[in-house]
């Protein structure tokens, strides 16, 4: 019997506001700067637009960790956006706590348009900080989980 050492590779969901976040990752991108192929950007008009339940739904689905994504306070293109979604996720915290969701799973950075190798460096900790919780078992649908076959 042949063992096999497969390192973990955690899947990460990170929600990006269009104006600030999302173009920080094109900015990394355009730069060649390196974060890891795990990371599953998707983008929202405004991080206040990310509603809890999208955090608690990509756990349930799979996401070993889920990061937001969203313009420095003050330059929010909405204008008041990112004061919402600070308080909205910061009960949010509160609940994963309550559920025994490991705190190190989540997180809401402040990253602008211009900020790519900020963008990269903050996903590069973030991926390597799930990597070391291992995957995410609190929270899973097993109907979202791929099946095992025989003789695995």
């Amino acid at each position: 019997m042949q063992v096999e050492n497969k390192e973990f590779k955690p899947t990460i969901v990170a929600f990006c506001c269009n104006w600030c976040s999302y173009a920080g990752a094109d900015l990394a991108g355009t730069g060649r700067m390196q974060y890891p192929a795990d990371v599953k950007i998707i983008r929202v008009p405004c991080s206040c637009r990310v509603n809890p339940m999208f955090v608690l739904r990509a756990f349930q689905r799979g996401a070993d960790g889920v990061i937001l994504c969203g313009c420095h306070p003050g330059d929010c293109h909405y204008s008041t956006g990112n004061y919402y979604t600070r308080r909205r996720m910061t009960m949010l915290f509160d609940f994963l706590d309550y559920l025994g969701i490991e705190r190190a799973r989540t997180r809401v950075e402040w990253v602008s348009a211009a900020e790519g190798a900020k963008f990269a460096a903050v996903m590069n900790d973030f991926v390597k900080g799930v990597r070391e919780l291992g995957p995410n078992k609190r929270i899973t649908d097993l109907r979202c989980k791929p099946e095992e076959k025989e003789g695995e």
